[in-house]
């Protein structure tokens, strides 16, 4: 080989190289095509007027809602107000049994969830999810009924189509007498991989002390549906979050890219738990304004 062949063919293979490496890292980046909101984020604002606030969240660039209640619609009334704004509902939250300080009648999981189902297939939802646990029931005997639900509930949606999920919030991963792993674990352990899955709350893992790439590794598959909210440790809320997380804490909800969750680590780890919905959610939103922020950072977010 020539001094100008062998020129040309380094260059040549440096081109080649270099389009391949460019090729491979454009294929490894990936971003949220779709960010989902959950609607209990701007539930004052659907009180007054839900479907003006189903078309405000769409002209935020939302693609996806998650529905806490419907505000006294039905089914068929809030899929039009999604079809009209070019929005879809692929979950919705419905507690496991009636709370006993509720003002009025809602729907449950474990007397109403034909009724539940049926509107979910009229919404087109996929995913059906209980949402809380109250604290009377935060014991070890209470954990192993909510798992005796959650199967019997996951084995019934799973026939109709519909995939059931538990929501947590930090006190699952708070230690119980009686029970020889957290909460958490005890719920996944004990329910059918296949009709019980995980909805798992970014923020609230967080504040219980975990990491949720443990979790993804550990069981893997088992969280198709996120909810994305940032944690800030200055300040706190007047209420110290306890209800979410069982004692008051230092430290309140933000949007989210505002606070100290590292978002590109984790969701970099969003293959492993199966991720195929992400509902940003922020309690504490004083105003669309709020949703807008998470949204803009997460519709750029690449991991």
């Amino acid at each position: 080989m020539n001094r100008r062949t062998f020129i040309e063919s380094s260059i040549a293979t440096a081109v080649v190289t270099a389009a391949s490496a460019n090729s491979t890292w454009a294929a490894a980046v990936r971003h949220i095509e779709r960010v989902g909101i959950q609607l209990y984020t701007v539930r004052n604002l659907m009180k007054q007027d839900f479907d003006g606030t189903i078309a405000s969240v769409a002209t935020l660039g939302y693609k996806e809602v998650e529905f806490a209640g419907y505000f006294g619609k039905t089914p068929h009334e809030a899929r039009a107000a999604l079809d009209k704004n070019g929005l879809t509902s692929p979950s919705a939250h419905h507690p496991m049994e009636a709370s006993p300080t509720a003002t009025s009648k809602v729907p449950t999981l474990e007397n109403n969830l034909q009724e539940i189902i049926d509107g979910a297939h009229i919404i087109g939802q996929k995913f059906l999810v209980c949402p809380y646990l109250d604290a009377k029931s935060r014991t070890a005997d209470g954990y192993k009924r909510l798992a005796e639900s959650c199967n019997k509930v996951g084995e019934a949606t799973k026939k109709a189509g519909i995939q059931f999920a538990y929501h947590n919030h930090s006190f699952e991963f708070e230690k119980v007498d009686g029970l020889d792993n957290l909460p958490l674990d005890y719920l996944l352990s004990n329910t059918d991989a296949k009709n019980v899955k995980v909805e798992m709350d970014l923020c609230w893992i967080t504040v219980g002390g975990q990491d949720p790439i443990a979790y993804f590794n550990k069981y893997p598959g088992r969280f198709p549906l996120v909810h994305v909210k940032d944690w800030s440790k200055e300040g706190s809320d007047p209420g110290g979050n306890e209800g979410a997380v069982g004692h008051p804490v230092t430290g309140h909800m933000t949007n989210v890219g505002s606070g100290t969750i590292n978002w590109k680590n984790i969701f970099a780890h969003s293959s492993k738990a199966h991720i195929q919905h992400y509902f940003v959610e922020n309690d504490e939103a004083k105003s669309l304004d709020d949703p807008k922020a998470s949204y803009d950072y997460l519709a750029k977010l690449q991991f």
